[in-house]
């Protein structure tokens, strides 16, 4: 089983940047799929950006499309997500994912291991 550590979150004006990380532990990192999801108040959880454990597969959502980059460190068993650009839209709990599949999958339920989440809250 792999655990996995969201950080990163915090308050940020929009315009501004941010980058998420997803430290895993308890497992082979490089052997899993890792994937980013969001959930704002009230809304539906949504997906954001995932990337296989062929780090060069990568899925982006459309709305965060060109200003985000998901990567991963396998070295140090951690994960990113690189935003740029944010808007007030992207205010949400943002939590890692991670399964052993190989392809890149956008609905939870292709996901067996999650993170507690970190907060990101966009100004305006």
């Amino acid at each position: 089983q792999v655990q996995l550590v969201e950080s990163g979150g915090g308050l940020v004006q929009a315009g501004g940047s941010l980058r998420l990380s997803c430290a895993a532990s308890g497992g082979t990192f490089s052997r899993y799929s890792v994937g980013w999801f969001r959930q704002a108040p009230g809304m539906e959880r949504e997906f954001v950006a995932a990337i296989s454990w062929v780090s060069s597969s990568t899925v982006y959502a459309n709305s965060v499309k060109n200003r985000t980059t998901v990567s991963r460190d396998n070295a140090k068993n951690t994960m990113y997500l690189q935003m740029n650009s944010l808007k007030p839209e992207d205010t949400a709990v943002y939590t890692c994912a991670a399964t052993r599949l190989a392809a890149v999958g956008t609905t939870p339920d292709r996901y067996g291991y999650w993170g507690q989440g970190t907060q990101v809250t966009v100004s305006s």
